[in-house]
């Protein structure tokens, strides 16, 4: 038995039209799309070096339909990342840089009173949330009321101004970045609201070999540019597409089993009821289901493995899950509980 329809959309844009469930039609389009990811690959590769794992978890977020939060140091590329994805994709781009005075009007919009012809009247100015992909840049540098009119939109997929609700365009995909290292005068984001997106990215340093290449090709007097691979309408066939991708049983009880696992209420396991203070919530398993489907359609494959939902585990789980101060003083790491579950897996 397999299961062919995924859980509530977690948070991020919903697919458009239903693609045939045939399994000829299935595999006609999924190729289609693997000529595209590879040609977007490419296209991506041509202005950001030595970041492949933090590439294909973003795609696999966009094919989900979700969110991500970047967390890394300056100076690693997550701005123009987010940039050349615009311009690869084909969707409109826009930045946000959040500061402790943002206020919630200055991302959704406000309403402006107008004299027209001696009438006076109200009319809605979009803020920069109106775009199909926002930079949300240090997310947790603006202060709480701020970060939740924006992870209401994420959630809700519209905003409402005046009593009346303005929808947002499709597809609508949030990438904010947090700063690790820099943590003074930040307004840390709360757990529910880490909860929406739908993966947490760690961008590491690259390697000797792709800082060299980066250094050559971004000193020099022309800089590579992206080129456009696909379209947003593409972007909504593919997270469609991503939906209709059959999921076998182990598969759906290999993620219930770590989610489930990684609760101190429901965990079998020692190290989760004595370290861990609160697990993640079934938004992780729709999380891991999808993530898990548009992993497999990244690689070319029809249907997900295991291995993906291993592969996929940390990023989905990490920023869900907190240890308590017994973990802390025992120098227990969440990647140390997440990896021992992972390892159960079978």
């Amino acid at each position: 038995m397999t299961v062919g329809m995924a859980a509530a959309p977690q948070g991020g844009s919903n697919p458009r039209t239903p693609i045939s469930e045939d399994p000829s039609t299935i595999l006609a389009a999924t190729e289609a799309l693997g000529a595209r990811i590879v040609q977007v690959r490419a296209a991506i590769g041509r202005v950001i070096f030595g970041q492949d794992d933090v590439i294909d978890q973003t795609l696999i977020t966009l094919l989900s339909g979700g969110h991500v939060l970047l967390v890394g140091v300056p100076g690693l590329g997550k701005s123009r990342l987010v940039e050349a994805l615009g311009v690869v994709l084909g969707m409109a781009t826009k930045r946000i840089q959040f500061t402790p005075d943002l206020m919630p009007a200055d991302i959704v919009g406000s309403e402006v009173l107008e004299e027209t012809e001696g009438r006076r009247s109200f009319r809605f100015v979009p803020g920069p949330v109106f775009c199909q992909l926002l930079m949300a840049d240090e997310i947790n540098r603006a202060s709480p009321r701020t970060q939740s009119a924006l992870l209401q939109a994420m959630q809700e997929q519209r905003v409402a101004i005046g009593g009346v609700e303005h929808a947002l365009p499709r597809p609508f995909h949030v990438l904010a970045t947090q700063n690790p290292i820099e943590q003074e005068g930040t307004y840390p984001l709360p757990e529910a609201q880490l909860d929406r997106f739908l993966l947490e990215i760690n961008v590491g340093y690259p390697d000797q070999q792709a800082e060299r290449a980066m250094l050559l090709a971004t000193t020099g007097a022309h800089d590579a540019r992206p080129v456009q691979a696909m379209a947003a309408e593409d972007l909504l066939d593919a997270q469609a597409l991503v939906r209709r991708l059959p999921v076998g049983d182990k598969v759906v009880d290999a993620i219930l089993a770590l989610v489930r696992g990684c609760r101190p209420e429901t965990a079998g396991d020692d190290m989760v009821r004595r370290h861990v203070a609160w697990g993640p919530g079934p938004r992780a398993a729709q999380a891991l289901m999808l993530a898990s489907r548009a992993r497999a359609l990244l690689q070319g494959r029809l249907a997900p493995s295991i291995d993906d939902v291993a592969a996929l585990a940390r990023p989905v789980m990490r920023h869900r899950m907190a240890l308590n101060f017994s973990a802390r003083a025992d120098g227990i790491l969440l990647a140390d509980v997440i990896d021992k579950l992972v390892g159960t897996l079978g």
